[in-house]
């Protein structure tokens, strides 16, 4: 059954090993009370047989399928299991099997077809299970999402009972510029600045309690529960390939899992990712290819983004990580980005997850973001 359901196992060396393990535990078993003799191993062999020629069968015909339906896997099940049976049913009977043919045949196919049924019975009990724990997770990350929104639009009213209070001050502050250039109200004017004072001071106490509650919000949803790697990857796939259509872009993201973790770090990692992956879209012109992958190395997770925009120019490389640079100008209004995304991204891989980060690019030929963070940063565990 885990071959239908885990595609990451190789057939045939689940076989082979499954086979292998089969007959040293028999062997040993028999060793323990009867004493070993070539007898038992002639009568375990051919059940070993069995696990070996499902595994290349089974590689055989599940690698020419696309995908692994119900039917798919009930057709694939009863094949193999059939194959395998005539093969050891051959070794245990020999040319005996062929003035039995039509008996035997019969058998071995009834019996491949109520273990076909089982597996599949089995494999649909397993999916049903993983969707149901899937879908917990999801309504529970949809609570979570419910209760940061609704924090933060209590902080978006303090946010907006501040602008009235700029509003105001900007306000007064003008007419106290006008009364003194033309020396007007002169008696009001140092009561006028102390209300401005007062104003200003009331505006500080409202965004101190602003920044402490989006600070609370932020910490509460770092602490969060973890997810996959692939998840997390499926997920930011998805949004930079709804960018790149947004920006009238045809650009394809490939994206390589490597080796699959699970990590509490998961904002800080998308965070790093999208920022990168957002520049590397709007270097490219109208079409090109992103490329994420990811490996693991010593005590290091590594993940690599590429491109094949237009690249940096050499001088602009010792820049790119500074707050504010930005080489992003909409020449039609004189725009210019604000220059934090790659900054943001040395910050939360130097400061929070102890990391580095390396480029390389050509002009011309594109970029390449080279990110290595130990492994117990990100998962909590030493490998």
């Amino acid at each position: 059954m885990l071959l239908y359901i885990y595609d990451d196992l190789n057939p045939i060396a689940f076989g082979l090993g499954s086979g292998a393990s089969l007959l040293l535990f028999r062997w040993l078993l028999y060793g323990v009370f009867q004493g070993i003799s070539l007898q038992q191993f002639y009568y375990t062999a051919p059940e070993s047989i069995f696990y070996i020629v499902y595994g290349i069968v089974f590689y055989i015909i599940r690698r020419n399928a696309v995908s692994m339906t119900y039917l798919r896997i009930f057709i694939i099940s009863v094949a193999t299991d059939m194959i395998s049976n005539i093969f050891e049913t051959y070794l245990r009977l020999g040319r005996q099997l062929f003035t039995m043919g039509y008996e035997i045949g019969r058998a071995l196919l009834l019996v491949g077809i109520i273990r076909g049924a089982l597996v599949c019975l089995m494999v649909m009990i397993y999916r049903y299970y993983r969707l149901f724990l899937i879908k917990e997770e999801h309504e529970e990350r949809y609570r979570n999402l419910l209760q940061l929104i609704s924090q933060l639009k209590t902080e978006t009213y303090w946010m907006e009972k501040n602008m009235d209070y700029i509003e105001r001050v900007m306000s007064n502050a003008y007419r106290l510029f006008s009364d003194i250039s033309e020396e007007r109200n002169e008696r009001n004017w140092g009561k006028e600045a102390l209300g401005i004072a007062k104003d200003i001071h009331e505006i500080k106490k409202e965004y101190a309690l602003v920044v402490m509650g989006m600070e609370d919000i932020m910490a509460n949803r770092l602490d969060d529960a973890g997810m996959y790697f692939d998840e997390l990857l499926d997920i930011l796939q998805k949004s930079l390939e709804v960018e790149a259509r947004d920006q009238h872009k045809n650009i394809e993201v490939q994206c390589d899992v490597g080796e699959n973790f699970y990590t509490c770090n998961h904002y800080y990692l998308m965070s790093i990712l999208r920022n990168i992956a957002m520049n590397s879209i709007d270097s490219i012109d109208t079409r090109g290819r992103i490329t994420i992958s990811h490996a693991i190395q010593s005590e290091f997770h590594r993940f690599t983004i590429e491109d094949d925009g237009e690249g940096i120019e050499k001088n602009d490389l010792p820049n790119i990580f500074s707050p504010g640079y930005s080489t992003k100008i909409d020449y039609s209004t004189g725009e210019i980005n604000r220059g934090l995304g790659l900054a943001l991204v040395d910050s939360i891989i130097g400061e929070h997850l102890r990391g580095s980060i390396e480029v390389r690019s050509e002009v011309g030929k594109g970029s390449s973001f080279l990110i290595s963070i130990p492994i117990r940063e990100l998962e909590g565990v030493e490998r």
